[in-house]
């Protein structure tokens, strides 16, 4: 994700008409040059220091869905509203560390405060992902305290290490600070490619305490954000540290407060009216700040439209996620975890800036088209809608795979045929299995059941060979069933057993056993997989296993150890294996596929996030840049907070579509596309209005009409004196 800090102006209230003072800044000792360039040798730390904590930041927050998904057991829209919760408070808490950096501790002592703070949110984070320690409950509140403190850390030094790594070079050096924020960039772009494909690999390719480890996923990024600190200090020396200044986002917030309410106590129609609702703050502030928070507030009302943007971006670490464990993640040589598919995004980022920057922006310009930043950034929010146009069509394939939805009063079965000749099953008074079933047969899809209540009680008739057999079996509302029928010491008979309901999570297989030996057997999947399974047709309990192939099991009876091979157990799909007989020294078995495999290839998200990482340059790099060229020097931070605050608004949206209107995920995306598009045309109209100024020039005209407008002000002193 493309990110930009401001660097925090100082502001001071004066009296009516006079324009701030103008300090001078104290004296800062020369720092070290980097082999002899213009480049501070303080600087190496703080680039270094940025790599580190963002891939902290970022590894942890790849692996957060498909925690909160299964080591918490929640839903995917609870997984999905916590997380964009988490996001949300990311971008609200720069606020905090812009003020207590600029009003109170300086930069320097707010990273280092609130770094302290974010490792100790990674460890207790780490800790909380252990699972022998304690219950559910000790985990989620012990998950939740790390995440909060996580995100006021990492929220809070946002704004300052940019800020203060701009503050290690001379006024002379301009152009050396512009090329440390490009290398500032580069380092949090690549914090995040590394950090986005290795953590997924430590979560899911390593295992602990019998289950992916989440505790080295997220233990891995905190000691990465102890490494950022330790290297942060260890450059102290070095370091041009500016005292707290005061911090301008509170002015411009007292000065519009003011305004407001000296407006509300002059309604009077004998005092005279004023140009603009800020000149009402005249009486406190001076004319230049007022002008300045003007400039600030015509900004701002563009950024109205913008959490829509964000809103769809940030779910690629959600939505895109949950997606992608419904897909095939095989790529031949390499099988992708499906929180390793947002990589991409960082990695396509840095790959279209150069290519936007030195072809197609003047390749655009060549073809004397007027492709002004209100267009660009309209642009960046089709492409975006596009990409969940395109989400939403492979969610439709993707459910073509999946188990029909249960209603109530409403259940699904088949019939597994594992007698020797073919048999007629009916249920009295239901329309079912018109044909009778062959042996051994692929099973065909689930047949609907309709039930009077809750649980039904079930007559079913099997007719073999001539002979007619009656059993009842009771079914319950929202279950799915397979009738097994088999042949035991001569005769027919028959059991139901449950099967899954959906398909199994995170891309794994489900597999379970069906013993038709007259002995008991204990069979090996893999090194680390026991399972017993009694004899006569008894049925084990279901396993979950990683996708892969496995040939190297065993099938231990009273007769012997046999080896077993099941051959391939793919992405999202349930068998159910019978062991048939053991002869020539081998099992003999057969295995049905209960639920189909994921069919739809990961790499058809590729476009969608090819559409949204374009989006991103056009829409996120020309805002900030727009934003801050129609702004004075001194109003650049109240900007960056604005533009963090529509990050924190779209993740918001979020969490309140997927906990108040829960719908099928197609539908969800569709409803984004279509808010997306509605506000494209929105802010599309309102950039049509905006007319582009020079802040410089802007000064200078409300200098002139503040000048020429000061007898009314004097005249509303007076009347406001008699009031």
């Amino acid at each position: 994700m493309a990110e930009g800090d401001g660097t925090p102006q100082p502001a001071k209230e004066a009296q009516a008409g006079d324009d701030p003072p103008k300090g001078d800044s104290p004296l800062q000792k020369k720092s070290p040059k980097l082999c002899g360039s213009n480049y501070p040798l303080s600087i190496a730390f703080i680039v270094v220091n940025e790599f580190c904590e963002r891939f902290s930041y970022y590894g942890m927050r790849a692996v957060l869905t498909l925690y909160f998904l299964s080591f918490f057991h929640w839903d995917e829209n609870l997984s999905t509203a916590v997380y964009h919760a988490f996001s949300a408070l990311c971008y609200f808490t720069p606020v905090i560390g812009a003020i207590m950096a600029d009003s109170w501790l300086g930069k320097y002592k707010t990273i280092i405060y609130l770094s302290i703070v974010y490792v100790v949110g990674h460890l207790i984070k780490s800790v909380g992902a252990i699972p022998s320690l304690g219950n559910q409950a000790v985990h989620v509140v012990l998950s939740m305290v790390g995440l909060f403190l996580i995100a006021l850390g990492t929220g809070g030094i946002k704004p300052c290490v940019s800020a203060f790594g701009g503050d290690q070079f001379e006024e002379e050096h301009a152009s050396e600070r512009s090329k440390f924020f490009s290398i500032f960039y580069l380092s949090i772009n690549a914090g995040s490619l590394i950090s986005t494909f290795v953590t997924p690999v430590l979560r899911g390719d390593v295992k602990c305490f019998g289950e992916d480890c989440y505790a080295l996923a997220f233990g891995v990024p905190a000691a990465l954000m102890v490494l950022a600190l330790v290297v942060f200090i260890a450059g102290s020396g070095l370091y041009r540290k500016t005292p707290p200044q005061g911090n301008v986002l509170l002015e411009v917030c007292k000065c519009i407060g003011f305004a407001i309410k000296n407006r509300l106590k002059n309604r009077s129609r004998e005092i005279p009216k004023r140009d603009h609702w800020l000149d009402w703050a005249s009486e406190k502030y001076s004319k230049q700040l007022i002008g300045e928070v003007k400039m600030v507030t015509r900004v701002l009302f563009l950024f109205i439209p913008l959490p829509m943007f964000w809103a769809l971006f940030d779910q690629q670490g959600s939505r895109w996620t949950l997606q992608a464990t419904k897909m095939n993640a095989d790529f031949g040589i390499y099988v992708l975890q499906p929180d390793q598919m947002q990589f991409l995004n960082p990695l396509l980022i840095l790959v279209f800036i150069p290519i936007f920057d030195l072809g197609l922006y003047p390749l655009i310009n060549m073809c004397k088209l007027n492709f002004t930043p209100i267009r660009k950034m309209a642009t960046g929010m089709i492409l975006a809608g596009l990409a969940f146009g395109l989400a939403a069509v492979i969610e439709v394939k993707i459910n073509e795979t999946d188990m029909p939805r249960l209603v109530p009063k409403e259940s699904l079965i088949r019939v597994l045929n594992l007698a020797k000749n073919p048999v007629q099953v009916t249920i009295q008074d239901k329309d079912l299995f018109q044909q009778p079933v062959e042996s051994f047969q692929n099973p065909a899809e689930y047949s609907k059941l309709i039930l009077n209540g809750e649980q039904q009680s079930l007559h079913f008739t099997l007719q073999h060979q001539g002979l007619t057999l009656a059993f009842n079996y009771t079914v319950k509302e929202k279950s799915v069933y397979s009738l097994i029928v088999f042949e035991a010491e001569g005769s027919l008979s028959s059991r139901l057993i449950t099967d899954l309901e959906a398909k199994p999570e995170n891309g794994l297989a489900a597999v379970r056993f069906i013993n038709g030996l007259s002995q008991d057997v204990n069979l090996t999947i893999d090194s680390k997989r026991f399972i017993a399974v009694q004899k006569n047709y008894s049925a084990s309990e279901y396993s979950l296993l990683e996708r892969d192939i496995y040939n190297n099991g065993k099938c231990i009876t009273e007769t012997g150890e046999f080896p077993l091979e099941l051959g391939l157990l793919d992405f999202g799909a349930s068998y159910t294996v019978v062991i048939t007989n053991i002869s020539g020294g081998a099992v003999e078995m057969w295995k049905s596929e209960d639920i189909k495999a994921n069919n739809v290839h990961m790499a058809w998200q590729l476009p969608q996030y090819l559409l949204i990482s374009a989006g991103e340059v056009m829409f996120s790099i020309t805002g900030l840049a727009f934003s801050y060229s129609q702004s004075p020097a001194s109003m650049k931070s109240v900007l960056q907070a604005g533009w963090l605050l529509t990050v924190a608004v779209g993740n918001t949206f979020v969490l309140i579509v997927a906990e108040a209107a829960p719908m099928a995920q197609w539908a969800e995306f569709v409803l984004f596309t279509v808010l997306l598009f509605a506000v494209c045309i929105i802010f599309s109209i309102m950039g049509y209005f905006y007319v582009s100024v020079d802040p410089e020039d802007l000064e200078e005209k409300e200098e002139k009409r503040e000048t020429s407008s000061r007898g009314n002000m004097i005249g509303l002193v007076t009347q406001k004196t008699k009031l």
